[in-house]
């Protein structure tokens, strides 16, 4: 964070100082026990936990200062609503920060990895900021951006929706210079009611740009292409297409991971990636195409690409037990994403030549779309010819489902589908996967341990 005096800030936010004036050094925290020296605490008052009541161990770590909405014992400000003044103090920080280069990313599907491989990149040519965890609403991008300190060139931001106008909000706070959208699928449907709803507040991105910004659409779906009509700037395409600005071509999979030549209008490199997964590529497509847009050499790009490791969790997270493979994509479950985690698994399974298990929990916020759109993910398993598909309180996944089919199903509770590792056999592959609500890395833990118990007993899987 730039450094402010506590007199200035209580003008910024329109708040009362209560205490002596002293130096802000250190970003907002939300937590007292991620104060450090020289900080703010901010004392939300939540449904189970009010922040007032931490106050004193915030400070005991090295807070300064308080911003409140009621008085407290240690040096505070008041205002009326804590989660305004957040938004306040992020608005005139970002008007401060006139060298900073804020890029924001939205779409239904790959934003975290989009932006784990983008910090890696951008790292290489200057001081970056990013979100640790899933920080993309309305108190995670203030916070983020209170994060960035004068040195710091570039500030990635992720931006998620639940409502219309919720990208228009954050992009008047973050002011990006960049705009990434990376596709228009289906998660949240139940809540927007439509796709070209979805639509329309993921391009409330694009339409937030300057005429001097640059708008970077991907090109996998008609609604992210027609985005284009809203940005008279520079527009940077990307995708597999001949015509795209950035484009990866020769893809191959190799141990599930995606290799590709990445085209751009400088020329043509070989890249590698350490993530799995053919998704994945349209993800680092994206990333090509802000070092395009940044002017970052073709060899810069294509060797970060190539190196790069997502850090946030539960995302084809894959650990590997007693010859067994096991894919955690706990993190979060909609159609689209549910439909690449189901091809990852079976290139894996493939190569190893042991069974594929998928097992799948509910894909949450799909409204009245949810029954179908749990059946075609039923039907694509074993259209994709997944050996066992564990339904998992998710009958509607092999409601559709035919006694001619390949595919074992087993449709059961958590406990049940615990019991089911037992039958794992070396060589096999498993993938997890669920909406965050159904809590799915306890299930992987679990299975892990199942599958390790047996492997060390000397009942199966190569026992000693």
């Amino acid at each position: 964070m730039i450094t402010l005096r506590a007199s200035q800030l209580a003008e910024i936010i329109g708040g009362s100082l209560v205490g002596t004036d002293v130096e802000i050094t250190s970003a907002p925290v939300l937590n007292s026990s991620a104060a450090t020296q020289g900080c703010i605490f901010l004392a939300f008052v939540g449904d189970k936990v009010d922040g007032h009541d931490f106050v004193d161990d915030a400070f005991a770590r090295g807070s300064v200062l308080a911003i409140t909405s009621k008085p407290v014992k240690q040096r505070h400000i008041v205002v009326a609503d804590v989660s305004a003044a957040l938004t306040a103090l992020a608005r005139f920080v970002r008007s401060e920060l006139t060298s900073l280069t804020v890029i924001g990313i939205t779409g239904s599907q790959g934003k975290t990895t989009t932006k784990d491989l983008l910090r890696h990149m951008l790292s290489q040519h200057g001081s970056t900021v990013a979100p640790q965890g899933n920080y993309n609403n309305e108190l995670g991008v203030p916070l983020t951006i209170l994060a960035c300190k004068p040195e710091t060139k570039f500030a990635i931001i992720e931006m998620g929706a639940r409502h219309m106008g919720d990208i228009a909000y954050l992009s008047s706070i973050a002011q990006p210079d960049i705009a990434v959208v990376l596709r228009v699928g289906m998660a949240h449907l139940g809540e927007f009611g439509s796709m070209d709803l979805i639509a329309q507040t993921k391009s409330e991105l694009v339409s937030a740009l300057k005429e001097d910004g640059i708008a970077i659409l991907g090109q996998y779906d008609p609604y992210t292409k027609a985005m284009s009509a809203l940005h008279k700037g520079q527009i940077i395409t990307f995708g597999t297409a001949h015509s795209d600005s950035v484009r990866a071509t020769e893809i191959e999979i190799r141990e599930g991971r995606p290799h590709f030549d990445l085209v751009t209008p400088e020329g043509r490199a070989a890249v590698g990636l350490r993530i799995v997964g053919e998704h994945q590529v349209a993800n680092a497509l994206a990333c090509a195409a802000v070092g395009t847009a940044l002017d970052f050499s073709l060899d810069s790009i294509a060797g970060a690409l190539s190196i790069a490791t997502v850090e946030s969790k539960w995302r084809m997270q894959i650990s590997e037990f007693c010859e067994v493979v096991l894919i955690n994509d706990s993190y979060n479950a909609s159609p689209d994403a549910m439909e690449a985690a189901l091809k990852t698994l079976l290139l894996f399974a493939q190569e190893r030549g042991g069974q594929s298990w998928a097992f799948l929990g509910k894909m949450a916020e799909l409204g009245e779309s949810s029954e179908i759109a749990h059946q075609q993910i039923g039907t694509l398993t074993y259209e994709l010819g997944i050996d066992h598909l564990v339904a998992i309180d998710a009958p509607e996944y092999i409601s559709g489902f035919s006694d001619s089919t390949g595919t074992t199903t087993h449709s059961c509770t958590r406990e049940q589908a615990i019991a089911l590792a037992e039958q794992i056999e070396p060589g096999d592959v498993i993938l997890v996967k669920a909406s965050r609500s159904e809590a799915f890395e306890f299930l992987a833990e679990k299975i892990e341990q199942v599958v390790t118990a047996r492997h060390y007993d000397g009942e199966g899987l190569g026992g000693k």
